[in-house]
């Protein structure tokens, strides 16, 4: 079991590290370009708005609802079914999708007015330029929830390291535009939103071959009453709620923050996808190879194997991201001015994106935990439970900002998201383990005091290296990442823990094999 779940883990982390640091190209290239001002607060604005739907109706809870479905079919070997319920899910969803687009388009200046009201109030030029973004970025919806549910079909089907690539075509589709088309472009702006819906397009595409050779080539097939089609229908409702909800605080931080300075929306999304980084390479990495294994499991009521598919995603994710979340901590403002304090980013700008890094930062276990947690309980088709929890985390994360923004301004608003996830997770854990019985609490436990403790020693070496080592930031910064890294992992060698064998299986990993169908 955790042979074969470690390899779809690596296929996943490998293509995501790629996607990742295109990614962060990507957001550097448009930091020094356009800066960190009211031109990129209305796009970041815009683009977080469309990031949202897609995460609330794409990649998480609509793959969290199909995966479970689809897999009931190859369990008991009707690939024909399995086949025809992803067409028809296909077009119901592009039909769909394609309303949504339109509600977007016509309805840009509502859903701005009260996604981002504070830019009506104190810039009004901001936020119409915000419409204007949003009009241009609808359509990017269509594709890349499309293209979601493209790759939890071939997820299923053992593809993992092209479904998780995919993504990267967004980030070379804007980075093509900055080089080689902006300084022609006649708004700028509106160029970087097009590139973005090109980026969605590209996205698609990607995922056509794979689906062709599986004979799930996408055509109409208008059946929006199928059986199977309801089916995750009613678990995609709830799921939107349930999984998405570290998405919805985010953009919950956003409203608050269009009513702070400029450069507050940006310095949030900026934070927001360094922290992302750690969590897409480890918890989503995680969740997304963990799902398939564990609705497989549930389907031919394999519980043994359920459980120790979970336990094992738990610890492994623990051991990866406490010292990320430790490292960025402490690194945060030198990191940030490495990536981004270039052209039109200023001094202040770094300092308003490391305090929110640093609040973001803190929540980056629990954030990981909830992705395992909530797939879990979408493995065994209840999606109610991860609703009601979630609805909880979105209260405090509110009660949270109103006592935290005055003080700590945009760092106010991530520390509040952060704890929000840390009482998202805990509640869930409480209710799973009421639900299936003990998940090896004892060895999760073990895991988390010893990474904790290798962390916080890391953490000791890593700010010291970073404030006395010599040469350039670029140096200073790449050493004390070393250094930690390495002090990490002769912690965990010597202390002789279980979780480090698995993952130097992921790193050692030089070819991820398509297609291996799970068992």
């Amino acid at each position: 079991m955790s042979e074969k779940l470690t390899r779809h883990m690596g296929a996943v982390s490998i293509a995501t590290l790629v996607s990742r640091i295109l990614g962060y190209v990507r957001d550097a290239m448009v930091a020094r370009a356009f800066g960190g001002g009211p031109l990129t607060d209305a796009f970041y604005a815009a683009f977080r708005l469309s990031n949202l739907f897609r995460r609330m109706l794409g990649e998480g809870p609509l793959s969290t609802a199909f995966v479970p479905v689809f897999s009931d079919h190859l369990a008991r070997h009707e690939e024909t079914e399995a086949r025809s319920f992803f067409q028809k899910l296909f077009t119901v969803l592009g039909v769909v999708l394609a309303g949504v687009v339109a509600l977007n388009y016509f309805g840009a200046p509502w859903i701005v007015g009260a996604a981002a009201h504070g830019f009506e109030k104190t810039d009004p030029a901001k936020f119409q330029l915000t419409i204007q973004l949003t009009r241009q970025l609808a359509p990017f919806l269509l594709f890349v929830c499309l293209a979601a549910v493209s790759a939890a079909a071939l997820n299923s089907l053992g593809y993992f390291f092209i479904p998780s690539l995919a993504p990267a075509m967004l980030s070379i589709s804007t980075i093509l535009y900055i080089l080689f088309i902006k300084r022609w472009a006649v708004d700028p702006m509106q160029g970087l939103a097009i590139s973005t819906t090109v980026g969605g397009v590209l996205h698609l595409l990607m995922l056509l071959p794979y689906l062709s050779k599986e004979k799930m080539s996408p055509r109409w097939r208008w059946a929006p009453r199928d059986p199977d089609v309801v089916r995750v229908s009613l678990l995609v409702v709830p799921a939107i709620w349930g999984l998405s909800i570290d998405q919805i605080n985010a953009y919950v931080d956003t409203i608050f923050a269009s009513f702070l300075g400029n450069g507050s929306v940006t310095a949030l999304y900026n934070s927001n996808r360094l922290m992302q980084f750690a969590l897409a390479l480890f918890g989503t990495a995680v969740s997304t190879a963990t799902l398939p294994h564990m609705a497989r499991c549930v389907a031919v009521q394999d519980w043994k194997g359920m459980k120790e598919n979970l336990n094992y995603s738990m610890r492994l994710t623990l051991f990866a991201v406490l010292p990320a979340m430790t490292g960025l901590a402490v690194l945060a403002f030198p990191i940030v001015r490495l990536l981004f304090e270039h052209g039109r980013f200023t001094r202040a700008n770094t300092l308003l994106t490391t305090s929110a890094l640093i609040g973001y930062t803190l929540g980056l276990p629990a954030y990981s935990a909830v992705k395992i947690l909530v797939s879990a309980f979408y493995s065994m088709k209840d999606t109610k439970t991860p609703v009601k929890v979630a609805t909880l985390s979105l209260v405090v994360n509110i009660i949270g900002i109103f006592f935290l923004m005055k003080r700590w301004g945009v760092g106010g608003l991530a520390v509040a998201t952060a704890f929000a996830s840390v009482v998202n997770w805990s509640v869930l854990a409480h209710l799973l383990r009421k639900r299936i019985g003990a998940f090896g609490g004892r060895k999760m436990l073990k895991t988390l005091i010893q990474s904790s403790v290798a962390s916080a020693l890391m953490a000791v070496a890593a700010w010291n290296a970073a404030r006395y080592l010599p040469g350039p930031l670029s140096v200073r910064v790449l050493g004390s990442v070393a250094l930690g890294t390495m002090i990490y992992l002769i912690l965990a060698r010597w202390w002789g823990m279980e979780e480090l064998t698995h993952v130097l299986a992921i790193v050692r990993r030089r070819k991820p094999t398509e297609a291996e169908a799970i068992e």
